[in-house]
């Protein structure tokens, strides 16, 4: 007996000491083990890329705490072991989660009216009842003086809170990546914003613009100069890494589109957002025409490999038009079908497409890709089910509509609607030709500057509508990108034009963690709600059994080893 007591003991000291053995070595060997399916918690090289440049403390205060509905309480889950897996690689990350309807915490309130930190209201059907709550899924990062919001929950169209959760947990890691390196990352690209040549006000891409100034240094230029100094400035224009056209009005010189023609030769990267039509109103009838338009850039892009067409797409699936009928004080404002606004939501896996919101275009024209060397990659296009109209064409609401609604009640005709997908944004890779290529040159490039015909490797994007870069107004306030005043629903138009810029800008760590895709599966509520009482009964009485069943063998164990 006695030795039986003696070796207990010493196993219990063996134990004891192999514990803090354990923890000794733990302080030195912190090792964490991501045991789900599609690694959602190991960070990709390129997050561990912009964690690494945080090299003094960065401070996280994440508002997913309090009574929430439970899809939201896996988004709070994690979203803190996204948290821990940061702050494990690097220990300057520390983050704490806090209830702002909370008593005390009021102070937090002046800090979401000055980021912009709107609650998101969500309805949830539990044990057959339905109710609303405030969810306030916003993260606050803070370092070096500098303060950054991180938005955790996705704006989805028409989507349930299950699936914007869903939706969330995809865009986590890329949400404070991002946020993360607007604070610990220094801006070294520039992108100039042409200007001259009737492009948008700046207040209508105030909103995008905005944003990339967060990465990027951003700078209007004007190619007046030109005439008078082309050299100058080519020059001036070759100090940036991109060139933004953002609906231009007027045509293009020959000698500026000489001079951009140069400046893609030389390697630089180029976004186009083009209109190839305009509308005027026929001053005898009133109504509203869509005709072609020429910016003297034709050539330009068929040399380059594309054709923005003079025409219209009409597209089925597209985002409804918001008018109002009645006198002013007793107007009613109803939707109505629109097909001349074509919403695209690409299956494309391309980086700057995957995992993207549905983009809104407006009056957009078909793209044709012609054959070259350049590699051609259709990022945006319409759905199957659409029609191409030529120019002019009247803008008439009284005709439309009703011949909207007559196809979403009864249908498309299949011989009118057969146009199949249409192009509308095209990615072009390679070694461009020069437009200028034995022709003769509108001028004369000279000292160090020499002219170029086959160019050095660049990527260029087109898109055939000026109007997905519009930010609308409110007042004199600019709105974000992307969402519609009239139908309070937001679209994908921001987040697709900012992929295209940073992978035009080889900056595509980003997009590279927003493209990964996890699998979050949910519990089915219909089920949940039948088999309650039955995987509640379950999961009482089965501990319980277990507990008794080990309570008895351990009883007939020790009456048999100690009866003798």
């Amino acid at each position: 007996m006695k030795t039986t007591i003696k070796q207990n003991i010493v196993s219990v000291l063996i134990l004891l000491v192999g514990l803090i053995l354990l923890n000794v070595l733990g302080n030195y060997f912190y090792i964490r083990f991501d045991l789900t399916q599609d690694k959602r918690f190991t960070l990709s090289d390129e997050a561990k890329k912009i964690v690494d440049q945080v090299d003094s403390p960065l401070i996280v205060d994440v508002f997913l705490k309090g009574n929430f509905p439970p899809e939201f309480r896996r988004l709070q889950g994690e979203t803190k072991q996204l948290l821990e897996e940061f702050s494990a690689y690097n220990p300057n990350i520390k983050f704490e989660f806090i209830n702002p309807t909370e008593k005390g915490n009021e102070a937090f309130q002046s800090q979401f009216e000055k980021f912009g930190l709107t609650p998101a209201q969500v309805s949830v059907t539990e044990s057959g009842k339905q109710s609303t709550e405030l969810v306030y899924p916003w993260a606050l990062a803070h370092h070096d003086g500098k303060s950054v919001k991180i938005g955790l929950l996705k704006n989805q169209l028409g989507a349930t809170s299950e699936e914007r959760v869903n939706s969330s947990l995809q865009n986590l890691q890329y949400a404070f990546a991002d946020g993360f390196k607007k604070l610990a990352t220094e801006k070294s690209k520039k992108i100039a914003v042409l200007k001259g040549n009737g492009e948008y006000d700046d207040r209508y891409i105030a909103d995008f613009f905005s944003t990339l100034r967060e990465y990027y240094f951003i700078a209007p230029f004007t190619l007046d100069s030109v005439a008078s100094n082309p050299e100058k400035t080519l020059k001036a224009l070759e100090g940036f890494d991109l060139i933004v056209a953002a609906q231009p009005t007027e045509a293009f010189s020959d000698t500026e589109k000489y001079v951009l023609d140069q400046y893609i030769m030389n390697g630089g990267e180029s976004l186009w957002l083009m209109d190839a039509t305009q509308m005027q109103v026929d001053t005898v009838s009133g109504k509203s025409y869509a005709f072609g338009k020429d910016l003297n850039l034709n050539d330009f892009f068929f040399k380059y490999g594309i054709r923005i067409n003079p025409n219209l797409v009409k597209d089925v699936y597209s985002a409804p038009i918001v008018l109002a009928s009645g006198d002013e004080r007793d107007a009613q404002y109803n939707r109505y079908p629109w097909f001349f606004s074509p919403l695209s939501s690409s299956a494309n896996n391309h980086p700057i497409v995957s995992n993207i919101e549905a983009v809104k275009f407006d009056y957009a024209s078909a793209i044709d890709t012609l054959p070259n060397n350049i590699k051609k990659t259709v990022l945006l296009s319409t759905s199957p089910i659409t029609k191409i109209v030529g120019l002019p064409f009247p803008i008439d609401y009284e005709s439309e509509i009703p011949k909207n609604l007559q196809v979403v009640n009864e249908g498309p005709n299949p011989d009118e609607y057969n146009a199949g997908e249409v192009p509308l944004a095209v990615l072009m890779e390679g070694e461009f030709t020069s437009v200028f290529k034995n022709r003769v040159k509108p001028i004369k490039l000279e000292g160090e500057l020499k002219n170029i015909d086959d160019g050095n490797p660049a990527k260029m994007v087109v898109i055939s509508d000026g109007d997905i870069i519009k930010n609308q107004m409110q007042g004199n306030r600019p709105l974000e990108l992307g969402f519609d005043k009239m139908t309070n629903q937001f679209y994908g138009n921001k987040e697709f034009l900012l992929n295209t810029v940073n992978y035009l800008l080889d900056d595509s760590g980003l997009i590279n963690i927003r493209t990964r895709q996890i699998a979050v599966p949910f519990l089915d509520p219909q089920k949940t709600l039948e088999q309650r009482n039955k995987w509640q009964i379950l999961n009482i009485l089965l501990p319980l059994g277990l507990l008794a069943l080990f309570g008895i063998v351990f009883t007939i164990y020790r009456k048999r080893k100690y009866t003798h």
